[in-house]
């Protein structure tokens, strides 16, 4: 079974290592395709478009053919669209297979975390959607390092991408491992989360729109500005590992305080190392520790968000909770790059750094506000922090036990 398990978690990586080169590699693509500000930032959100589009129909599609045949489609759907983009280079198009890979990756994501949560042990659990969490970040980082070593003008970093969604694809067809049943779910009702949980639901948000903003951005001003390819991959790398060293203390933290409290602080974190981005003179010595710091804050958002609309909600819609985050966050990110596109292109790399940073300061008020209004409850009982990142689609793990009373636990607002 651990083997079984770590074929999927082992495919999902190469899906992920391909993921972290491709957004990276598209930023820099689209700077020399010149497709101007407003195409370009399309371009960009139509992944998160279709990203979020798969995550509210790609279940009942999983439920309907299986596991490994709605796996193979989607992974299908990823490298066809990936493989016609170096053939017609053109806003549409590209617009329609961004969509289309962002509907295929999170149809994967789902697929794997639902087959993972239905085959791992209750007693495991945890420990194998941490690994799969590392394993996560770790090939995203990796990707980061491929944007130097292959000719971003060229078909070939296409070519690698297909390569490794095949990779993915021939692994899990060929596991042993049964494909699972799916059990229903409980509904949420439109409205619920945002009235017991408006702090979550306004730091999804803002921060899927600064995540897909700066993956999405920044690589492209920095190209611009006569930067290098190998600079960029170890900005974004140091980015990317700076979001994985501050899971763990970020989560222990949240776990001990009010989670509100420290999402604000989160957000005034970022909005100081995006603003001394700007100041900065470019010196990598300069540069990098603050990359690292701002990649940190920024991915620890998400992951605080949902830990704390899951204190707030009953323990049986844990997995609706979940699903509805990424909607949410998919919404956000969408946003991000169309606005950044906008702002940068009137204000250059500064408009979109202040951007970022005003955002993250709004998601600060929020939180305060809300904190002033309501409160923490005497007793804390709450969910742990999980590490998570929402374009790998909600962890589907199951519902807390119950109560003594056996209602499903929830804590007020």
């Amino acid at each position: 079974m651990l083997v079984q398990i770590g074929t999927l978690i082992a495919a999902t990586s190469l899906v992920q290592l391909a993921n972290g080169f491709f957004n990276t590699f598209l930023s820099l693509r689209l700077t020399m395709e010149d497709f101007g500000p407003t195409n370009t930032g399309v371009v960009l959100s139509a992944y998160f478009i279709g990203f979020t589009a798969g995550a509210v129909w790609s279940g009942r599609l999983i439920r309907r053919i299986g596991h490994i045949r709605a796996y193979a489609a989607f992974a299908g759907m990823v490298v066809a669209a990936t493989a016609a983009m170096p053939l017609a280079v053109s806003p549409t198009v590209w617009i329609a297979c961004r969509a289309a890979i962002g509907l295929g990756c999170v149809g994967l994501f789902i697929t794997t975390e639902s087959w993972l949560n239905a085959k791992a042990e209750a007693s495991q659990r945890g420990r194998v959607f941490s690994v799969y969490m590392v394993g996560t970040f770790t090939a995203l980082a990796i990707g980061q390092l491929l944007i130097g070593q292959l000719t971003i003008q060229s078909a070939a970093p296409f070519y690698v991408i297909i390569v490794l969604f095949a990779l993915a694809l021939v692994m899990v067809t060929l596991t042993r491992a049964e494909a699972p049943g799916i059990m229903p779910e409980a509904t949420l009702p439109y409205g619920d989360l945002t009235r017991q949980a408006p702090v979550a639901v306004t730091g999804c948000v803002i921060g899927g729109m600064i995540t897909s903003a700066f993956y999405a951005l920044v690589p492209a001003w920095m190209l611009r500005d006569g930067i290098t390819q190998d600079t960029i991959a170890v900005f974004m790398l140091v980015a990317v590992l700076g979001g994985l060293a501050l899971q763990v203390p970020v989560g222990r933290l949240s776990d001990r305080n009010d989670r509100r409290l420290v999402l604000a602080g989160l957000a005034v974190g970022f909005a100081v190392s995006a603003l001394l981005l700007a100041v900065l003179p470019p010196n990598p010595a300069a540069v990098l520790p603050v990359a690292a710091l701002l990649g940190g804050f920024m991915s620890t958002l998400y992951p605080v968000s949902v830990a704390h609309a899951l204190d707030r909600m009953p323990a049986d819609r844990v997995v609706a909770v979940s699903g509805r985050l990424v909607l949410v966050s998919g919404f956000g990110s969408a946003l991000g790059p169309m606005i950044g596109s906008g702002v940068m292109a009137r204000l250059d790399i500064d408009g979109l750094l202040y951007f970022m940073a005003s955002v993250a300061l709004l998601l600060a008020a929020v939180a305060r506000i809300r904190i002033a209004s309501r409160p923490p409850p005497a007793v804390r009982a709450e969910r742990p922090f999980d590490i998570l990142d929402p374009t790998t689609a909600p962890i589907s793990q199951e519902p807390e036990a119950t109560d003594p009373d056996g209602g499903p636990r929830a804590v007020p607002n």
